[in-house]
């Protein structure tokens, strides 16, 4: 019978929901209630009474979304359903070939007369890339079918609407991809008019070749390992190799920091797979402040272990028992390496990048879990790479006995410590987080002071050095009580005042939406800044990229809106899941008609004169 139904005429169709509504319910219930084509019929005749036109119960709307993307919404009323499967988009124009539209993840229906479907409810937005022989504008003719249902027990029949869009002008050779750069965007060249760099490492997992994929994802996230949001991951591991004591060897050092790597590397991997499946933005799981404080506090148990105030150990009864199992291997302790792995995938290593983002947008959307899951895992390999190689040096780096190796586990001591403000520090005010810094500031003079030995001039050599850090403790100490928020300046009145981004907060999509039609009223784009407390690449996009004089010049006549989501609360997730996002730092550009460009969208961290030129190009109106 679904077959049937889906390919029969309509009226047939309507014809079986006839027959199936008339044997499926006894002769009492029918005199009462319609069913199949009696339902439809008595819609009709009521004028709509029980269910809303079709045209009221999916308002549909499509956009041009810059040079080679159009847009389509629909605004889908409650009580009433889209099917995913019967969304389709076609052209007659012979000048232009449509990609794949990009639909989010919907939910699962077991439908009475289709059977398991995918379904959509409240609102959907897909993107089609579309691809066009010239440089010019363009006049590009869409079919857009669609099929919907109410829950109250009604179909509508397909629909299909015939719009044309008016694609802009684009320069002569804009229509290449965007390749990798160090700045965490598109290169200045071609910032103007290359497409985003997430939407190109998607397009790599959907249809590249495998190898050369990997590749990629495996250069970015070897990029990714020397950004502030993984650096916290080296004194972590260089802090498990030292714990191992005077006797570690080489070759023990590197199968420790590869277990910690795998550890991280399949978590990493498994978490953004679920999270991807999931539709959920899986980096705000975790950030929340009672998580991060549980693992500050472990940091800081750790450094005090670390500093001799006490020993942690297992109860003498589990420790026999591992002791005989230890015996017949050649180590006993990789096991908790791989967890204290997989805790810094979830933790420590939740910044967005544009290779993270196309992995995830393509695990969502288009169910590609084994490319995706890849490209995830070669990437986090890429950013465990700097790590193994700390271990593999560290047999010859670290001292092999005596007082020195008790000095050097201290000085882990005090990384653990900064790890736990680092922590602390997305969660706490901005003073208090200063304050904090102060804590591993004066820790370390105090131990560079106490435990310098050996000659005259290293003597005095390591002493100077704790001095410098006790003195820049004191520094910290007085730059909160006078007001100071920046640790690389604490002092306020010494500190440069860049003049601030005026940014005007927006809390929901309904006042987004409000916003971006008086902007366009007026003839302004408009920039949504998505960021959140504990996000360290918004605190750099804040410091070193819209503080630069160029980029206040590009966005100068722009309206400004920032999206803080932090709290992770129901509008916060609303607007994410409206754009799509993964999580901040993302920045999202309209232009004067009220158009998103969604090729010109910002992921993760970009230095000032790339991002400038973005800016520009994605506020011109086409």
């Amino acid at each position: 019978m679904r077959l049937l139904i889906r390919h029969i005429p309509l009226a047939v169709a309507l014809l079986g929901f006839a027959c199936a509504g008339v044997w499926a319910q006894p002769a009492a219930e029918l005199k009462t209630k319609p069913t199949g084509i009696d339902a439809v019929l008595k819609a009709a005749k009521t004028g709509g009474d029980q269910f809303l036109e079709a045209d009221q119960a999916f308002r549909f709307n499509a956009s041009a979304a810059g040079t080679d993307q159009v847009r389509l919404t629909w605004e889908i009323a409650d009580g009433y359903y889209l099917y995913r499967a019967r969304i389709k988009v076609a052209t007659s124009s012979a000048a232009a070939q449509l990609g794949t539209p990009q639909l989010p993840a919907g939910l699962i229906k077991n439908d009475e007369y289709f059977g398991r479907q995918e379904i959509y409810h409240h609102e959907l937005t897909a993107l089609v890339p579309v691809a066009r022989a010239g440089t010019g504008s363009f006049e590009l003719p869409l079919q857009v079918t669609y099929q919907g249902c109410a829950e109250a027990g009604l179909c509508y029949p397909p629909i299909t609407k015939d719009v044309t869009l008016h694609l802009p002008a684009r320069t002569a050779g804009g229509a290449g991809t965007a390749g990798v750069s160090s700045g965490g965007g598109a290169a200045a060249g071609n910032a103007a008019h290359a497409p985003a760099e997430q939407d190109w490492f998607a397009g790599l997992i959907r249809s590249g070749n495998p190898l050369i994929m990997l590749g990629w994802f495996y250069l970015a996230g070897l990029l990714l390992a020397f950004t502030p949001c993984v650096l916290p991951m080296v004194p972590i591991l260089a802090g498990i190799i030292a714990g191992g004591g005077s006797n570690i060897t080489t070759g023990r050092a590197f199968a420790l920091s590869l277990t910690y790597v795998l550890g991280m590397a399949l978590t990493y991997t498994l978490a953004g797979i679920a999270g991807a499946a999931a539709g959920s933005q899986i980096q705000t799981l975790f950030q929340q402040w009672w998580v991060l404080t549980l693992f500050a506090a472990l940091f800081v148990v750790l450094a005090l272990s670390m500093f001799g105030a006490f020993t942690l150990q297992m109860p003498s009864s589990i420790q026999s028992r591992i002791a005989q199992l230890s015996n017949r291997q050649s180590a006993g302790t990789f096991g908790g390496v791989a967890i204290m792995g997989a805790l810094s995938a979830l933790i420590v290593t939740t910044c967005v990048g544009p290779a993270l983002v196309g992995a995830l947008l393509v695990i969502s959307q288009t169910g590609q879990i084994a490319r995706g899951g890849g490209a995830l895992f070669a990437m986090s390999i890429g950013m465990g790479t700097p790590l193994l190689v700390v271990g593999a040096s560290a047999g010859r780096l670290l001292p092999k006995a005596g007082p020195w190796m008790d000095t050097v586990k201290k000085l882990f001591g005090v990384m653990m410590l900064a790890v736990a403000v680092w922590m602390l520090a997305r969660v706490v005010p901005e003073r208090l987080a200063l304050l904090l810094w102060a804590v591993p500031a004066l820790t370390l003079g105090w131990l560079l002071w106490r435990e310098a030995r050996g000659r005259a001039a290293v003597l005095w050599a390591v002493r100077g050095a704790g001095v410098a850090a006790g003195l820049y403790g004191l520094v910290l100490v007085s730059g909160a009580a006078l007001g100071g928020t920046d640790p690389l300046a604490p002092i306020p009145a010494l500190a440069s005042h860049a003049r601030e981004l005026p940014f005007r907060p927006v809390k929901s999509v309904a006042e987004l939406t409000r916003l971006v039609g008086e902007a366009r009223e007026h003839g302004q784009g408009v920039v949504v800044d998505f960021s959140a407390d504990w996000c360290t690449s918004c605190k750099e996009m804040e410091r070193y990229t819209f503080t630069d004089a160029r980029v206040q010049a590009a966005l100068s006549t722009a309206v400004l809106l920032r999206a803080d989501v932090t709290a992770n609360n129901a509008d916060d997730q609303a607007l994410l899941k409206h754009f799509n996002i993964i999580g901040p730092p993302t920045i999202a550009f309209y232009n004067k008609n009220g158009e998103e460009r969604a090729q010109y969208r910002v992921v993760g961290y970009m230095k000032a004169e790339p991002f400038a030129a973005v800016s520009r190009a994605a506020l011109e109106a086409p």
